[in-house]
């Protein structure tokens, strides 16, 4: 059950209930691709960091270990010792990322696997199949996520084929549903608007899909190769064709500066890898802009990475060791600031939530944003 607690212009603050806990938005989760978050960080520590939702990969999992190993050892909260939520994305990014590996037809996906180049086919039922023996809370619906640029002919012909592909996702999630040995009989699903950044195709396609009274629909093919403001354009034309009484959520995006704005235009669930991956080349997140922690300027700086930042990183290491650990190659210096990353965009969040419900949202977002834009 998705219930908002207050809107302040566009941007909405909600509670989420699933059967993993309630999530409270906007959210931030923390992107896990292979069932754990890259730079050694392990779950225990994703709970320190007010991390809700963690996700992870369908596709990955399912070449490596293999989602009926998964299966076997009681599903994702169980094989990773996590409690909270977990959404997984269901292969379809991966159609558009390993564009030389795959063919596309109407029933689904021929993959050669990246790991061992074995064949590998996924459609909508397939993607279900794998998602369900993976146990999520929320199990994403298979699309393609067209290149950017596409021709409009192309982004209509693969739009269409995404609605149709949506309609066997829904079927196929109920009778996996219904089964008795299903891990998680309340798996949610999620559908998928795609249209690149052609509005009216983006338009006509969340009307359809809304229809389907999906738990939650997100916002996909964004954060591909088009500009920050088509996004934004993107955004405006689109967020309000799309349900209001369910969760909103922008696929793979994006900077703080990103989230800021998608929030303010009605977004409510956001995943990126940029805190970890930037975390492992020692680029750190602060309310004045981003720091690259192997400048030589940090090699005797005692201060933490964020002055009053209650992280673990900063409540217990200097700059200057973290640059130590990093020039060395030891593997704590990446930990560390990823660690101090999830924690940024985490307490964000906090701070996103707590500006909508106090409608104080546009003070907090012209403030946050007048810090943040600039690298240091």
């Amino acid at each position: 059950m998705y219930k908002i607690i207050n809107r302040d212009g566009r941007a909405k603050s909600a509670e989420f209930q699933t059967v993993h806990g309630t999530i409270q938005t906007p959210v931030f989760m923390n992107v896990g691709t292979a069932a754990a978050i890259k730079g050694a960080v392990a779950t225990t520590d994703l709970q320190e960091l007010h991390t809700q939702v963690e996700l992870s990969n369908t596709y990955h999992l399912h070449v490596r270990p293999g989602d009926q190993v998964v299966k076997q050892m009681g599903g994702l909260h169980q094989f990773m010792n996590w409690d909270k939520p977990i959404l997984t994305d269901s292969g379809g990014f991966q159609v558009f990322s390993l564009a030389g590996l795959r063919k596309i037809k109407e029933e689904g996906v021929y993959f050669h696997s990246h790991v061992d180049g074995r064949k590998i086919f996924m459609g909508p039922e397939e993607s279900m199949q794998i998602q369900s023996n993976l146990a999520s809370t929320i199990a994403m619906a298979f699309d393609e996520c067209p290149p950017h640029p596409a021709t409009r002919e192309y982004m209509q012909k693969s739009v269409d084929r995404t609605t149709r592909w949506l309609h066997r996702c829904k079927k196929e999630m109920a009778r996996l549903n219904s089964l008795e040995d299903t891990i998680n009989p309340h798996q949610m699903l999620f559908g998928i608007n795609q249209g690149g950044t052609f509005a009216d195709i983006r338009i006509a396609h969340a009307k359809e899909i809304s229809k389907l009274d999906l738990d939650g629909y997100a916002i996909g093919g964004l954060a591909v190769g088009e500009s920050h403001e088509e996004m934004y354009r993107i955004l405006d034309e689109v967020v309000p064709h799309l349900p209001l009484d369910k969760p909103t959520y922008l696929m793979g995006v994006g900077t703080p500066a990103n989230i800021l704005e998608a929030v303010d235009r009605g977004v409510d669930f956001f995943d990126c890898v940029y805190p970890s991956r930037n975390g492992r080349h020692g680029h750190a997140y602060t309310n004045s802009g981003k720091i690259n922690l192997l400048n030589a300027k940090f090699e005797t700086d005692p201060r933490p990475i964020e002055e009053g930042c209650q992280c673990p990183t900063c409540r217990h290491y200097s700059r200057a060791y973290i640059r130590h650990l990093l020039k060395a190659k030891e593997m704590l210096g990446l930990r560390l600031v990823v660690m101090h990353n999830l924690y940024f965009y985490n307490t964000m969040m906090e701070e996103i939530r707590e500006a909508i419900r106090a409608n104080n949202f546009q003070a907090y977002k012209a403030e946050k944003l007048a810090k943040i834009t600039g690298e240091k």
